[in-house]
Formats: structure tokens, C-alpha cells, sequence
């Protein structure tokens, strides 16, 4: 396992890198697919495979205010069922602009990432190690 996050390889000891920022795309999106409440969120944004466990839910609910008070998300109160009220979250026109935007960071991430694990693997490992 990684020393400084937890990693999806056994036996990693890479450093890794902050998956957290890929929190506010993946609510956008999850909130494309569908109106949500915090909890279901939380789940649904577990599928992208950004994080190595369930997301932090103060972290979600951080980005969730943010984005509600930026006016990339609209948010309503349901007490229509059993049990305690639930906060709805709808992706607003700005936030799909938002989501929108994100999406050539993400391309150009890949092609970065392709491009490195492509050469990594056509590149023979050298004997010894450092000096």
C-alpha cells in the first residue's frame, strides 16, 4: 500500500496523486444522469473510480453548498417522505457549462497519461537500479 493514500495496487508504494479534485466533475455529472440527494451522490460518484473508498462526505457536502451557492447546482427540500428531509440537487445550465468545461482538462489528462504508460511499457527496465 501506498505510505501517503491509499492505492488501488498491492504493493504499491507510488506517491499517488489528490483524486479529491475530481470531486466537482463527478457530482456534475452525477447530477446529469439524475437528480439526487446528498447520500445517493456519494454512491454514485464512487462509480467513476476517482476514489479508493467511499468519498469523505463532509468533502461532498463542502463541494455540494459551493456549488449550490455558485449557482452551478439548485437545491430543494423533499419532507414529502418517512423519515428525516432529504436536500435534492439538480445540475443548473451553468453547471453543465461548468461540466462542459472540464472535459478538454480531462482529454488532455488522458492523452498525457496514455502517452506515459505507452512509453513505459515499450521501454526496457535497466539492471541495478540507482547508484
Amino acid at each position: 500500500m501506498c505510505k501517503n493514500h491509499d492505492c488501488r495496487e498491492t504493493g504499491c508504494s507510488c506517491p499517488g496523486g489528490k483524486t479529491e479534485r475530481f470531486t466537482q466533475p463527478c457530482l456534475l455529472l452525477a447530477l446529469r444522469l439524475k437528480p439526487s440527494y446528498g447520500y445517493e451522490l456519494l454512491e454514485k460518484i464512487m462509480d467513476f473510480g476517482f476514489f479508493d473508498g467511499p468519498p469523505d462526505p463532509g468533502m461532498v457536502y463542502r463541494h455540494l453548498r459551493k456549488l449550490d451557492e455558485d449557482g452551478f447546482v439548485s437545491s430543494t427540500w423533499d419532507t414529502s417522505g418517512t423519515g428525516p428531509a432529504r436536500r435534492y440537487y439538480r445540475i443548473t445550465k451553468e453547471g453543465e457549462e461548468l461540466l462542459r468545461d472540464w472535459i478538454p482538462f480531462m482529454e488532455r489528462n488522458l492523452r498525457s497519461l496514455e502517452k506515459f504508460l505507452q512509453t513505459y511499457k515499450q521501454t526496457p527496465a535497466k539492471k541495478g537500479g540507482r547508484k
